[in-house]
């Protein structure tokens, strides 16, 4: 998730652990801990643009990670306080802390190594990166719990009550989109359309609009889904997957593993395009930016151009679609969460 939501999280858990010993103390050092994470952006720029995309979300994402490291940062605020709250309420705080960013990060559609090392990516896909609906609520919970008394009944209930309610907004994601997987042959179907595989991610800032992306021998189908409509079988975009052109690329001595690479990290849902010397590489599970922008841009959101010279790849960037946002029309896409263009 974005890094707000991970700041409220941290600090939600940093107010239930320690917040009646510390106050404000707690939900502070609670949304340190709910950072800490992601401080591995830092180290994963400093890697090859795709081994980067698995080194985030990796080690500092594992279960290991927290058993590690909590007890580390929970004697060094120890110390710093100068030993007046508990080193076990410190451990508590950093371990739940740092544990439960990977366990929110896992709804998302990149994928996080919660069982490092170990190289399977949990992906659930059933909460986009930035989701209002998920973040503001909490919000409002931990700044009304923290700035009652520390000793107060309510501040924990409020708290408790924020915490509660972003737990079930997750498994309320999940019961949706499995609702919406159960119909996913009959959708395709009603657009004659016959796939293999197929999955189900939430759209941007919202768990009541879907993408449904869907494989067959040659091509990608993604089609969309309003829980307050009916599914339109003539709202399919089709994408050919062009997958022998990564298969025919030749790499640099150290990067042979790289289109693996790639691959696991896109679970196979992966579309290459060829531009003059290079090679678009789409990752897929992110969608394009047809809806968005009311159409007036379909280029898929995420990926990596590589630039070929005498068919090997030289020169790896990440995919930015410059320009594209600037078309975002937030008026067109509110209508399609509510099936209002029907």
């Amino acid at each position: 998730m974005d890094s707000v939501t991970q700041i409220v999280l941290g600090a939600a858990i940093g107010e239930a652990v320690g917040g009646r010993k510390m106050g404000a103390k707690a939900a502070l050092w609670g949304a340190i801990a709910g950072t800490i994470p992601d401080l591995d952006v830092f180290i994963s720029a400093m890697y090859h643009p795709i081994e980067s995309t698995l080194v985030h979300r990796g080690f500092s994402h594992s279960l290991l990670f927290p058993m590690l490291f909590a007890p580390l940062f929970a004697w060094l605020t120890y110390l710093i306080y100068k030993r007046k709250y508990e080193y076990k309420t410190w451990c508590l705080l950093f371990f739940w802390g740092i544990i439960t960013h990977p366990l929110l990060d896992i709804f998302t559609n990149y994928g996080t190594s919660l069982f490092w090392p170990f190289k399977n990516r949990i992906a659930f896909n059933s909460v986009f990166v930035i989701d209002p609906l998920y973040t503001i609520p909490f919000m409002i919970t931990v700044l009304v719990a923290i700035s009652l008394n520390k000793k107060a009944k309510w501040r924990s209930m409020i708290n408790w009550s924020g915490i509660i309610y972003s737990t079930l907004y997750l498994f309320w994601g999940l019961l949706i989109q499995q609702s919406i997987k159960n119909h996913t042959n009959d959708y395709f179907a009603q657009s004659n359309i016959k796939v293999n595989r197929s999955e189900v991610f939430a759209m941007p800032l919202t768990s009541f609009y879907w993408m449904i992306l869907g494989e067959d021998k040659q091509n990608y189908y993604i089609t969309y889904k309003s829980i307050f409509g009916k599914y339109n079988p003539k709202d399919v975009e089709t994408l050919p997957k062009n997958h022998e052109l990564l298969t025919n690329l030749q790499w640099k001595k150290g990067q042979e593993d790289y289109p693996e690479l790639l691959s696991r990290f896109s679970k196979n849902y992966y579309s290459l395009q060829q531009n003059e010397d290079t090679c678009y590489y789409y990752d897929l599970r992110f969608g394009t930016a047809t809806k968005l922008t009311n159409g007036v841009a379909k280029n898929p959101i995420y990926g990596f151009g590589l630039i070929v010279d005498n068919n090997i790849v030289n020169k790896t960037i990440r995919f930015k679609n410059k320009g594209t946002f600037s078309y975002v029309n937030f008026g067109a896409y509110w209508n399609n969460i509510f099936a209002k263009n029907e």
